[in-house]
Parts: structure tokens; sequence; C-alpha cells
């Protein structure tokens, strides 16, 4: 062998091993995903935490908090005359009265005066862990395109004006400490949402651009400027908070944000490899085109699907019916209610992310910890049919249909001491029925001997909601349950059943 031929199988080995340490390194640093939908598809799979975790708050906190009026689209509703909410309410009028000129107090006013003084992270953090919700999503931008954190791409955050406080990093230390996943969501690809006057209002004023943007028309599609400062401002958000779970609002399923789609996902998937945690991406898919349904969740606004979905996917709601953000005249929903809501949407493989709209003194409503607090009473004794679930054969049974889709919550009714909802999880089947009967007396048709669900015969069954003292029979027709004493808790009523084979 020639000293070339040393030479050259020396040079080989040495570039070998480093091709290979570099590519080593790249797969450690998590560069496995590509900006296709393919590639995605070949690793990426929605994990377990988020399958187990079935609940989670949702947080709409920024300065249209300060008038609490409307909802929160305060800021977009200010600028328009014409709008009239079903209540009556208008917002231009309002805020001319209450504000004075359009032009010499604006949107942009209402920062200032959200100072935040009484916010505390951790007795927040508390609070949702007390509520058994096992992830936490604030808005990290709103339509209004204030930052509730410290951006490196726009100077109307929440550090350098307002709280003058990191809200988004200062969440996410409380909470995970509380061993809670966080969340973030975004809002921001909604560019259309102040209307321009050239004159009449102040975000005609140049000075203000960058929070207003720049007039637009109607069905426009976003510039490529546009594109650049979302994308600038959404992978700033993703760098800095590293978050668990990234949630996108109905803007970035409208026309012109397709070069985006592929790109944020296999970002953010290959953010996720790098931090070494699993992570979830959850969108509304509006136009069924956005995202392929298997590589994100599924997110359905103030609607539920009607079926078990053969994919994970979310639920988000309010504990109001009238806004996300914080309004004085909110109609606040009760916690049987919601509990249904989440005992449904569970069975149905999805999971329940429920909204609240913190005061602009950064004080969550007395009404919403009520609510959380009694969400969470009830988990505590009923969370084993809940949490680490999956779906059984069949979502349930009973005469109440649950509509689908966005915004059909509704046209919802009331469940009743009929309508059954099952969970499985290790062998055991979990039916939990959605009211108290009358008669104390609970009857299950699809647990028959009879049933064409699941024949099986039953070795037993527990009452996990209380004490109380139970008989129950498997008949040709019914799995019936006679329980002695009064209900012990409220809401829903969960049993735990075992089969012999």
């Amino acid at each position: 062998m020639t000293l070339k031929h040393i030479s050259l199988i020396i040079f080989l080995l040495v570039f070998g091993r480093a091709f290979s340490q570099d590519e080593a390194t790249n797969s450690e640093k998590g560069h496995t995903y590509e900006a296709n939908w393919e590639s995605i598809r070949s690793r990426y799979k929605i994990p377990d935490w988020f399958r187990d975790a079935k609940f989670g708050i949702f947080i709409h906190w920024g300065p249209y908090a300060v008038p609490a009026k409307g909802d929160e689209k305060y800021p977009k509703y200010m600028y328009y005359k014409d709008h009239i909410k079903k209540d009556g309410f208008n917002t231009y009028e309002y805020h001319q009265k209450t504000y004075g000129n359009h032009k010499e107090f604006g949107y942009k006013d209402f920062i200032p005066m959200f100072k935040a003084k009484k916010f505390k992270a951790e007795k927040w953090a508390r609070l949702f862990k007390k509520s058994g919700a096992r992830y936490v999503v604030p808005v990290a931008e709103h339509h209004d395109a204030f930052a509730m954190y410290n951006s490196n791409y726009t100077r109307w955050n929440a550090v350098n004006m307002g709280p003058k406080k990191d809200i988004l990093g200062a969440l996410a230390e409380a909470v995970r400490k509380q061993g809670i996943k966080f969340g973030t969501s975004s809002h921001l690809a909604n560019w259309r949402n102040y209307y321009w006057k050239k004159t009449e209002y102040d975000n005609s004023n140049t000075e203000y651009v960058d929070l207003y943007w720049k007039p637009v028309k109607n069905k426009s599609k976003p510039s490529q400027e546009f594109l650049d400062t979302w994308w600038n401002r959404t992978t700033d958000i993703i760098d800095q908070y590293q978050p668990d779970l990234l949630w996108f609002d109905f803007g970035l399923d409208k026309p012109g944000f397709e070069s985006v789609h592929s790109k944020i996902l296999s970002y953010y998937y290959n953010k996720g490899e790098i931090w070494n945690k699993e992570v979830v991406f959850q969108n509304k898919n509006m136009r069924n085109v956005s995202f392929p349904e298997d590589l994100i969740v599924l997110d359905i606004e103030r609607g539920r699907m009607d079926n078990i979905f053969k994919y994970p996917w979310q639920t988000d709601t309010s504990v109001g019916y009238k806004s996300w953000g914080y309004i004085d005249n909110e109609d606040y929903k009760t916690s049987n209610y919601l509990i249904d809501e989440l005992i449904d949407i569970v069975s149905k493989n999805g999971c329940l992310l429920l909204n609240i709209g913190p005061k602009a003194d950064g004080t969550i409503p007395q009404e919403s910890v009520k609510i959380l607090t009694e969400i969470g009473d009830w988990l505590k004794i009923n969370g084993e049919a809940i949490y680490d679930t999956r779906p059984w054969l069949v979502y349930g049974e009973g005469p109440t249909q649950v509509n689908k889709g966005h915004h059909s919550e509704k046209k919802n009714k009331v469940f009743t001491s009929q309508d059954v909802r099952f969970t499985q999880k290790k062998g055991v089947l979990y039916a939990t029925v959605l009211d108290w009967p009358k008669d104390n007396v609970f009857t299950i048709k699809t647990l028959s001997k009879l049933s064409k669900v699941d024949d099986r015969s039953i070795s037993s069954v527990e009452f996990i909601s209380g004490k109380n003292k139970i008989n129950w029979s498997q008949t040709n027709h019914y799995l019936t349950i006679n329980i002695k004493g009064k209900s012990p808790c409220k809401a829903a009523y969960v049993f735990k059943i075992e089969f012999k084979n």
C-alpha cells in the first residue's frame, strides 16, 4: 500500500468520523422535521401526556380588561360605529361617552391603565392546581397585538408598558412549579383587527402603526411584511418560553397563510426535539386544508364532537357565555354544566380547555374561582374516570344529543339522569351518569346481558362518587344500580365496572 493510499484512507476515516459526529449532533439537537407533511408524519405523534391530561385552563388577559365592557374584542369594535352586540351594547358609543374622542383616547391609552398591581402568578397557579387542570395556556398576544411577554419584536409589550413585568414568564415559572404543563396561544394572525379612518381615529397616526398595523382592504391577504412580523413574533414566543403546547386562533386558517403552515409546524416540533420534550400544536382548521388532522390537535371553539373522533381533539370554551376577557356583566355558566361538558368531551377522545378572564388589576373574579374550585372538588373524587382514560367502544347512551362544530354550544340541552358517558383504563370501564335519578335507580342499557355493544357478564360494580351502599343486577335489558341515601356530590356520578372475562 502506497503512502498516497494510506493518506487517502486516513482522510476518509477522519472526514467520515467528523461527518458522523455532525450528523449525531444534528440528531441530538432535533433537526429531524423538514417543512413538509410527509417528513413530519414520519416521526410525530400526539404525546400521551396530552391525551392523559383531559383538562386545561385558558387565560384571556390584556388591556381590554380595563374597560371591562362588551367583550375581549373591545379594541376592534370601539372603532366601528355600526357594530351592535346582541344585547344592544354599542362599543363605539360607549367608548366615546366614557373616554372621549377616538382620536384623543384610542386603544393604546388603555395600556398605561393596565397595571395588574394585584397579579400573583403563584396564587393563580395554586388555584389551577386545585381545579385539577393539568395544562395552562395564557394568551401571549390577542388580536389587539399587545404582547403579554418580553417581546424582542414590538415595543407594545407588558415589560415595557402597563404591568411592566413579563406576565408570560411569571406564569410559566409558577405553573411549572406546580407540575402543570405550560402552553401559550397566539391570535396575532388577525391582521385586520382594527377599523381605520383617515383622520377620525388615533390609529391613523403613523406613530402607532406598529400596534394598529396598516389599513388593509377587506378580504385581502396578509402582506409579506406582515407574514415576516408574524413569524418573528411567533418564533420569539417559542424560543423564549419553550411551551409544551402552542395554540392558534382562526386567523392562521385564512387565505394567505399557507406558506407558513408546514414551516411553523416543523420549526416547533424540531424545537421540541431540542428541548427533549413532547409538544402539542393546536389549530382550528376551519378550512380543512390548513394542517393535516393527524399532525396536530384540532381545537373546536365553543363546540364539541358528536361522536368519538379518531384523533385526540380539544374544546376551548369559557366560564361565561358572553366574553373571553373579563367584563363586569358576564353571564357565568354553572360548574355542573361545565363538569358535564368535560365528561362528554373526554368520552369522545377530547380534552377541555376552559377559559377565565382576570380583571385588569390581576385578580381572578370570584365567580371563576368558585367554578374552578367546584370542578376541582368533583375531580378529586371522580378523577379516575377522567384522567389517563381512553374512549370505550361507544361514547355513551341517552336522549340528549350534542351538536357538532364551532360555536354550537348554545344549541345544546341540559343532560339528564338517562345520559351516560363511558371511558376505560387498564381493562376497567367507567360509566358516568350525568344527573341523579329521582328514584335513586340508575339504569344503563348498553351494559345489559343482551347488549349489542358488549354482552360480557359483569363481575363487580363500584360507586366511585360516594360511600353509599349499592345493589346492582345485570338483566337482559339493563344494568340496574340502586343506591341508598342521598346524592353524595354534585354534577355527575361515576361507577367503576369490571367484567368476568
